[in-house]
């Protein structure tokens, strides 16, 4: 690649701070209500009630479509008693996927019947996008963000240990080849639709980095807006591996930028975040007050 290449920046402009949206204007809220997953990623180490683990797939306790309207509501109303940034975007991000859940739709559909002015996104390892494109469209899905963490069978077959697919639990290369051809498919299908999709892609030193690169124009080429390159954090299968340094990371993501614009603020949330990146509010402590008072 030419040497001087600028930097690619999205085209589409966003309030959504995962989205490249100022962090200091606009809050979101992930609702932990699709505690399923048809999945197993070897980094995946899911608990619950692991209030100090800041990691995706964790959260303290899994909503029903009822409670976690209640705590839109609650957040909305605290960031703006605050006189701080606003609540902007409400996500659901697992502890599972969200498409393996059927609760996922039933919150969307409360949360766009009482806050109509909430921008909705949802994250999923892209194992049932293509069939449910249709659905995200119509319950108004703005963002959409896609865990893809090999670019062949070779390499997924090493990152997954399973997949759960048409009732059917597959194992290796044949697992790993049906999950990236539904995530490539899916990816092309909602940036064609519409939506606003980004992929994230979990580093993983002498495991997938050598695709790296490859996955960065192969998305591009779908139809994806932004990229999010983020480091293995060592647990499960991966709990020995020594995760990259912030010097790696850095050229990583510098390199990718010459072909996909590149998210650098990615604190690799818990599925139950809520308020500014980075800040998150204390919803324990939150919830506890209000039922108090």
């Amino acid at each position: 690649m030419a040497s001087g290449c600028p930097m690619m920046k999205m085209k589409t402009e966003t309030e959504h701070p995962c989205f490249g949206g100022d962090h200091s204007k606009a809050g979101r809220i992930h609702l932990p209500v699709a505690p399923g997953c048809n999945i197993k990623c070897g980094f995946c180490e899911r608990k619950f009630d692991c209030a100090n683990e800041s990691r995706p797939g964790v959260t303290s306790r899994v909503l029903t479509p009822e409670q976690a309207v209640n705590r839109v509501r609650l957040v909305k109303q605290h960031m703006a008693e605050q006189c701080g940034p606003q609540l902007k975007v409400v996500g659901i991000a697992g502890p599972g996927d969200p498409l393996a859940n059927p609760k996922t739709f039933e919150t969307f559909k409360l949360v766009r019947e009482q806050f109509p002015e909430m921008t909705l996104c949802l994250s999923t390892n892209g194992l049932r996008l293509p069939e449910n494109i249709d659905r995200l469209v119509e319950y108004g899905i703005h963002s959409l963000t896609v865990t893809i963490n090999a670019l062949t069978p070779q390499t997924g077959a090493k990152v997954y240990e399973w997949i759960s697919f048409a009732g059917t639990r597959i194992r290796g290369e044949e697992a790993a080849e049906i999950l990236l051809m539904e995530q490539l498919k899916g990816v092309e299908m909602a940036a064609k639709a519409g939506l606003l999709v980004k992929v994230n892609f979990v580093y993983i030193p002498g495991v997938n980095d050598h695709e790296t690169l490859d996955l960065a124009v192969k998305v591009r080429e779908l139809g994806a807006e932004m990229m999010n390159i983020i480091p293995v954090i060592p647990v499960g299968k991966f709990a020995g591996i020594e995760p990259p340094s912030e010097a790696t990371m850095e050229m990583v993501r510098n390199q990718a930028e010459l072909i996909l614009s590149q998210a650098r603020h990615c604190k690799q949330c818990r599925a139950d975040a809520a308020g500014m990146v980075g800040h998150d509010i204390d919803l324990d402590g939150l919830e506890a007050g209000r039922l108090a008072s």
